[in-house]
């Protein structure tokens, strides 16, 4: 039994960064043509629905991803000083660090969509802000797929 908790939480984690990738690609790509349609009736509806999607699938994998991958460090007896590790755990806090505000602006849009017939001075700042989070986490999600494939600094 010992033997298949390793293969069995390296699926896990794999699966989860596939579905916490997807999730958040699908979900931004949704959100920014809604967003582009001009339509705040069809932004409403989306934002909602992307909130509802990170609170069932995002936030999950985010959770499941950090227990998976210590475990995994751990079982492979990498330090957790060592170069691979902090260059992972470090995009890992970063991705975080943007996806949290991320959370707040599509609750904030959602609800702010709902009021609106046309988006506001306010509502495409926040939008903006929105994106440019999303376009900073989106290439080091990427790069952490390359450090989970490669392992550079590996050893």
């Amino acid at each position: 039994m010992e033997h298949l908790i390793y293969p069995s939480v390296k699926f896990i984690h794999i699966i989860s960064a596939t579905l916490l990738f997807g999730t958040g690609l699908g979900s931004a790509f949704y959100m920014f043509m809604a967003y582009r349609s001009g339509n705040t009736k069809v932004m409403a509806a989306t934002n909602r629905f992307v909130v509802i999607a990170d609170f069932i699938f995002t936030a999950p994998t985010v959770i499941i991803q950090l227990v998976t991958g210590l475990y995994l460090l751990n079982y492979l007896g990498l330090e957790w000083t060592s170069p691979w590790s902090l260059s992972v755990l470090g995009l890992y806090a970063f991705v975080g660090a943007c996806w949290l505000p991320v959370v707040w602006l599509q609750i904030w849009l959602r609800n702010r969509a709902q009021e609106l017939d046309h988006p506001d001075a306010q509502y495409r700042y926040r939008m903006k802000i929105w994106m440019i989070l999303g376009l900073l986490a989106f290439p080091a999600v990427v790069l952490l797929y390359v450090f989970m494939i490669y392992k550079p600094f590996w050893g």
